[in-house]
């Protein structure tokens, strides 16, 4: 059995000055993130855009970074910087022209990373009372351009752009040296460019479905100020007039924006937990409540041990954790004993709180769905099916919750959260293959594939769409192939897998199939989706290939009902209709198992 290894990247930077100590930088920057990066020759980016080399864009790049100068994109802005009559409109469409070229890179290249237009040094760009001028300022100009570049970007979903501005604000007056620039004609300095691959590389990790998903916090002076224990909750520091009280609350705030993006909130304290839970529902100024929290182990217990419990509870891994406490014994405790877990160094002083947590580069995703924003709810209504479970067998439970899979054909209104879903399940996951939007769209649409999404409820809430099915046909054969069976961890283990996997038998023997195979491909987290398929279908030679004959006829889950919702397919763009590896790795895993 092999497993898959790390993907390395091919990254090929492109800049009109020499980027050879960022691309330095992206190659040394992260062993989870493996890159090889290269330059093209610096100068005007256009060329390499429009006259795609092959020897440049060779067939192994799959990221692109491109940084411009706004002179170099724009000959209106050029003129500006020369104080010669000149146009915002003209500065927006020479900026869509460039996206334009951007566009039309070849399709492998799966990520286009753009640095947005910033002076190379801000007094370069200054006109005082004039700087918003629209007739001669220049950071008028800036925001035009900046505003076009992003909006225009959005018709390509591997086109990224990043606040180039805020990398060389960070930094300040050393993020520019005249010698660099006129020595080597390298306009930023190292500090500047370790700040751009620090958000290059937790773009990648968060475009692979590799963001950190949960914050599991200490309460006594971190979540709040002051020992619940010693001074109870009346007196504890949170908001009022009082600077330590509303650091904690603005800190409790910046979290609790976290949480909408999707990212759960969980509670590891050495406290008494009737008392910490009273002190959360009652305390005035308190922002999080209990409701706010995907779960908590608030006991004596060693925190470790605590941590443990709390990631299995949630059905994450370890490496999905990030640990906050002000304790650095507790810290030290955690990253020895459970060194995938990210402990964050933690300031003293809670007035530098907030600072700490807008500094962790771990949570980067490419979107945010209706899903991640009710992802705490849906964790709070999990806590009362366990309540329910405690009182009823595993039978009689199965059925009172009333599970409901509603199934529906990839369309252009689930693509975004499907894709999310593909790229970011790692234990019910057959393939794990990950695919851009556009990848998975143009996979789909092929005549002899289908793509199935499937949304689940049952009475105590919506889970949103957690599950995907694809097959790959060969009719010829009469044969099918399973190529994703993704299913969210939240929902494991309630027939709903089962019910998805007997739709796909329907589906194959629908379109003319007598026989079903799936091929499982190993990876460290997705032993799940092997146990299942040892359940529910036959093993072929012992290996990682499993059969189905759909001659034979078998009956569902009785506990769940499944839905079929009429959609109309997506249509197939000319992009959609060109051939990929990916089709051809699936057609030959269905002709050589069939």
């Amino acid at each position: 059995m092999t497993s898959r290894t790390e993907k390395i990247h091919e990254v090929l930077v492109v800049a009109d000055f020499n980027a050879a100590n960022l691309a330095t930088l992206l190659t040394q920057a992260a062993p989870d993130v493996p890159m090889r990066a290269r330059c093209a020759p610096f100068g005007p980016v256009m060329p390499h855009l429009l006259v795609q080399d092959l020897e440049l864009w060779t067939a192994t790049t799959r990221t692109a970074v491109v940084w411009a100068s706004p002179e170099g994109v724009s000959e209106a802005y050029r003129r500006r910087l020369a104080t010669e009559a000149s146009s915002l409109d003209e500065m927006a469409a020479e900026t869509q022209q460039f996206v334009q070229a951007l566009t039309r890179l070849p399709r492998r290249v799966e990520h286009i990373f753009v640095a947005s237009f910033t002076p190379f040094h801000p007094m370069l760009a200054r006109r005082g009372l004039l700087d918003l001028d629209p007739e001669v300022g220049l950071s008028v100009a800036l925001m035009k351009m900046n505003l076009a570049l992003y909006e225009s970007s959005r018709v390509d979903p591997r086109i990224r752009v990043f606040d180039a501005t805020r990398w060389s604000a960070l930094v300040g007056d050393k993020g520019y040296d005249p010698r660099l620039w006129y020595g080597a004609k390298t306009p930023f300095s190292l500090a500047v460019f370790k700040h751009a691959v620090c958000d290059l590389v937790a773009a990648l990790r968060g475009l692979e479905g590799r963001a950190r998903k949960l914050v599991v916090l200490d309460l006594d002076d971190t979540l709040w100020g002051g020992i619940l224990g010693d001074e109870g909750w009346e007196a504890l520091r949170v908001g009022g007039h009082d600077a330590v009280g509303e650091a904690y609350r603005d800190f409790q705030a910046a979290l609790k924006s976290l949480s909408r993006r999707g990212i759960l909130l969980g509670i590891a304290s050495k406290n008494d937990e009737a008392a910490a839970l009273t002190a959360l529902r009652s305390h005035p100024e308190m922002l999080l409540r209990p409701d706010d929290f995907a779960g908590w182990k608030i006991n004596w217990d060693d925190k470790a041990q605590n941590l443990v419990q709390l990631v299995e509870q949630l059905n994450l891994g370890l490496d999905a954790a990030v640990f906050i406490d002000d304790n650095p014994v507790e810290r030290d405790r955690i990253r020895t004993a459970l060194p995938t877990v990210l402990v964050p160094d933690w300031p003293a002083s809670p007035l530098y709180y907030c600072s700490a947590l807008a500094a962790l580069d771990c949570f980067d995703t490419p979107v945010v769905s209706d899903e991640d924003r009710n992802r705490t709810a849906m964790y709070v209504a999990e806590r009362e099916r366990r309540r329910l479970r405690e009182d009823l067998d595993l039978d009689g439970w199965m059925y009172s919750l009333k599970v409901v899979v509603r199934v529906a054909e990839l369309s252009e209104a689930y693509l975004a959260r499907a894709t999310q879903l593909l790229n970011k399940t790692n234990q019910m996951n057959l393939s794990t293959r990950r695919l851009s939007a556009q990848e998975f769209r143009r996979w789909a649409v092929h005549p002899d594939h289908c793509a199935f999404v499937f949304n689940v409820t049952d009475r105590f809430g919506d889970y949103g769409l957690v599950g995907i099915g694809t097959l790959a046909l060969d009719p010829a054969r009469k044969t099918a192939s399973v190529v994703d069976l993704v299913l969210s961890c939240r929902v494991m283990g309630r027939q709903v897998e089962e019910s998805i996997l007997h739709f796909l038998e329907n589906a194959a023997r629908a379109r003319g199939c007598e026989r079903l195979v799936a091929e499982y491909l190993p990876t460290p987290k997705n032993a799940p989706c092997m146990n299942f398929l040892q359940r529910n279908l036959e093993r072929v030679d012992d290996g990682n290939f499993f059969a189905l004959d759909l001659r034979m006829i078998r009956s569902g889950p009785a506990c769940t009902t499944v839905v079929e919702e009429a959609l109309a397919r997506s249509q197939p763009t000319a992009a959609d209709r060109d051939g990929t590896m990916e089709d051809r790795r699936v057609a030959d895993l269905v002709t050589r198992h069939a």
